[in-house]
């Protein structure tokens, strides 16, 4: 199986581990009385992941540029935050991007130094992400890019939609230049489902590029918590 650690875009495990670590912040939009579905909320924190990694300032001579590069040589770490009223207000301020879901509402921004994170960024809370949807997703469309959930791996909703997203940029990696503009163009379509232990089980052995987590929060390193499916990789 792909993973983050096998992918021909990083460098050796201890050329990750000794270079100067950044992360790739996310904020997700959580007001006391209008909390977002959990579903809607993996699948807009994983289009975010993608809507930064291909917007210009993230590529070529970008004001991002360097930076990007900078995170993708280290490890590829994601953390994510809520925010509400001031709060969110504040983080909508500091450069980077929302994205919008159905509901959902996730702003994502230009790594920082895992040490140097903006204040208004700093305060926000890790804890509190734990989401529900009111009624169960409808059956992913397997036509379009599907991220599955492992069913073995229980996460709260911030640290799931951290996964959704490591799980979007290995999709991303794995295109072509062509494949990655269609998908872009399209809108970023995908879903996030839980897969059932049969179903992990085939994905598993597929070769499609899989999520192993580093273990730095909620569950056991080299967990593999999310499968990529994207129909051109198949």
């Amino acid at each position: 199986m792909r993973s983050v650690s096998e992918s021909p875009f990083q460098p050796e495990t201890g050329d990750r581990d000794t270079a100067r670590q950044f992360v790739l912040p996310l904020v997700v939009r959580i007001e006391r009385d209008a909390p977002p579905p959990r579903t809607d909320a993996l699948e807009t924190a994983a289009r975010a992941v993608l809507v930064m990694l291909s917007d210009p300032r993230s590529t070529g001579d970008g004001e991002w540029a360097q930076t990007m590069r900078d995170w993708q040589d280290a490890r590829i770490r994601k953390v994510v935050r809520r925010a509400r009223g001031a709060e969110w207000r504040r983080a909508e301020a500091l450069p980077g991007i929302t994205v919008a879901g159905k509901a959902a509402e996730v702003r994502v921004f230009p790594p920082v130094p895992l040490d140097g994170w903006p204040k208004d960024l700093a305060r926000l809370q890790v804890s509190g992400t734990d989401l529900d949807d009111p009624e169960p997703p409808a059956a992913a469309d397997r036509d379009a890019p599907v991220l599955w959930l492992s069913p073995e791996v229980e996460m709260s909703a911030g640290k799931a939609m951290a996964q959704a997203g490591h799980g979007a940029q290995l999709a991303w990696w794995e295109l072509s230049d062509e494949e990655r503009t269609a998908w872009r163009e399209a809108g970023f379509p995908l879903a996030v489902r839980t897969a059932d232990p049969a179903e992990w089980r085939t994905l598993t052995a597929s070769g499609l590029p899989v999520v192993r987590d580093a273990g730095f929060t909620e569950i056991a390193p080299n967990s593999c918590t999310v499968i990529a499916d994207h129909p051109a990789l198949r």
